[in-house]
């Protein structure tokens, strides 16, 4: 999964594909290096980030996913928790719901999620992106998260949800420390044995220029590629990254590997 922040503040690339023209040019780049689907997203859940209205969120992403599927055939996936900004993207193009909230963020996602038959990621996040930062805490983050998963997937089958679209991401960075996001890394594959696909979206992330040293975003592709590897092997299903090259390599090295 290719990432597209059509937004002016994300930690990594924010402003950088605030325009049609170069949210566009970013999706040519990340699929000619071999994207299979986009996630396009117009509010930054960065630590600390402000929220955006839907308004705004709406003016940066539909004419970006407009002008994206006019080009490409492959899924589009809508980095959102409104259900407004949800439904016009599914509108505009969309194939695929992202939302960081878990659908807890706004009760009407929830009614769009049983209104469509699109793939919904939901991710596990202690407290919201203003406040998780602020010293998370777990007994045990793996099991508290499989729980977390657990539930949701069970509120969702009552409410007449197939969950056999339903994605997990267990949020590296959202609500976690090192040491928690080092676990839930080394434990994947508990995480992926409930049965879901599951989603990683470790890229460029904070952790690994603490592992490495590499304070600049833009240089933490390499660890990115290697923890995208080390997590298809455990069962991951999609690893949401910016720099695609990399981590396609990484990973098809790693399968050659196992497989031989």
């Amino acid at each position: 999964m290719g990432i597209i922040n059509v937004t002016p503040d994300s930690f990594s690339d924010g402003g950088r594909y605030c325009t049609h023209a170069s949210a566009v040019a970013q999706a040519d780049a990340l699929v000619a290096a071999g994207a299979d689907l986009l996630d396009v997203g117009g509010e930054s859940t960065r630590p600390f980030a402000v929220p955006v209205s839907a308004e705004e969120e709406l003016r940066r992403v539909i004419p970006a996913i407009i002008s994206i599927r006019k080009k490409y055939s492959l899924p589009i996936s809508i980095d959102t928790s409104k259900a407004t900004v949800a439904h016009q993207a599914l509108g505009a193009g969309a194939d695929m719901i992202n939302d960081v909230s878990a659908l807890r963020h706004d009760p009407a996602m929830i009614e769009l999620v049983r209104a469509t038959e699109v793939p919904v990621v939901i991710m596990h996040m202690q407290g919201t992106p203003g406040d998780m930062q602020v010293q998370p805490h777990y007994q045990d983050v793996v099991a508290e998260i499989t729980a977390f998963f657990r539930e949701r997937l069970s509120w969702l089958q009552a409410l007449g949800v197939d969950c056999r679209r339903i994605i997990l991401d267990p949020g590296i960075g959202f609500g976690k420390t090192l040491a928690h996001n080092l676990t839930i890394l080394k434990n994947l594959s508990a995480l992926a044995s409930i049965g879901q696909p599951i989603l990683l979206g470790h890229s460029r992330k904070r952790f690994l220029g603490d592992l490495t040293g590499k304070q600049v975003a833009e240089e933490r592709d390499i660890a990115t590629a290697v923890v995208s590897a080390l997590a298809v092997a455990q069962g991951v299903s999609i690893v949401r990254v910016h720099d695609v090259a990399s981590s396609r390599q990484a990973i098809q090295i790693a399968t050659a590997i196992g497989a031989a």
